[in-house]
Parts: structure tokens; C-alpha cells; sequence
């Protein structure tokens, strides 16, 4: 494997959440490329690399220990100022389609823990997204 960057620890965490629960829908990969044409970290990225990476996140996907070895990755790669970022990011993978599977909700408990995020700060995110991704209202 090369030698990952941060924009490559973050594909693979998106990858990662995406497959959470055993199949990577067409909402889910739309929303990762669209936080890689947005995000700075990514500007350097091309779709090449980040299909690259998908793929290589897949195969370490298939090993026993893949999503533990993954955030492991991440975590040793990610200097500790991109911890937030990622699991923001990884908040709004799992909120794409609108709703949270208990996969995504296990993933994302693994991924708060592996970083050792603060509380409040992991409330804040996904209160966040939360409001983001609500449904209006229906009319009256």
C-alpha cells in the first residue's frame, strides 16, 4: 500500500462508513464526492486517487479486522486537528440517505472512541448535521 495522506485517511473513512452496512448506495458515494470537490483538505485529490483509494479501503474492508485496522489507520495518519473533521465527515456520510443504521451508529461510536473525542464536541456535529439534513415540514 502507499503511504496515505490525510486527504487518504479521510477517503477511506468515508468509504468505510459508506459500506457500514454492507452496500455502498449511490446517496452515500454522491455525498462523498461531493465533500471531496468542497472540503480544502481534498482540493489536491483527483477522482482517480479517491477511486484509488475506495478500492483499497474495499479490499481492507474484506480482512476480519478491517473496520478496527481502518480506524487504526486513520487515527495514525489524522494529525489530532483533523479529528473533528473526520468525524464530522463521517457524520454526514452516514446521514446521506436520511437515516442512521445501526452499522453506521456502531461505526460511528468506534470512531468517537478510536479519536477520543470530547462529548460535547461530538454532540455539536451531529446536532449539526441533524439541522442539515431535517425534512421540511409538511404543508398544512
Amino acid at each position: 500500500m502507499n503511504e496515505l495522506n490525510e486527504a487518504g485517511a479521510l477517503a477511506y473513512l468515508m468509504i468505510t462508513m459508506a459500506a457500514a452496512d454492507g452496500q455502498l448506495g449511490e446517496t452515500e458515494l454522491t455525498r462523498v464526492a461531493a465533500i471531496c470537490d468542497s472540503l480544502p483538505v481534498f482540493e489536491n485529490m483527483s477522482r482517480d486517487e479517491l477511486i484509488s483509494h475506495a478500492n483499497a479501503c474495499g479490499v481492507l474492508l474484506e480482512d476480519e479486522d478491517g473496520i478496527e485496522n481502518i480506524l487504526t489507520l486513520v487515527r495514525e495518519v489524522l494529525p489530532e486537528r483533523l479529528y473533528e473533521t473526520a468525524y464530522a465527515i463521517a457524520v454526514e456520510v452516514a446521514a446521506a440517505d436520511l437515516q442512521a443504521r445501526q452499522e453506521e451508529l456502531i461505526l460511528l461510536q468506534m470512531l468517537r472512541d478510536k479519536l477520543d473525542l470530547d462529548k460535547l464536541v461530538v454532540a455539536a456535529i451531529e446536532r449539526s448535521a441533524r439541522a442539515r439534513f431535517r425534512l421540511g415540514s409538511a404543508p398544512n
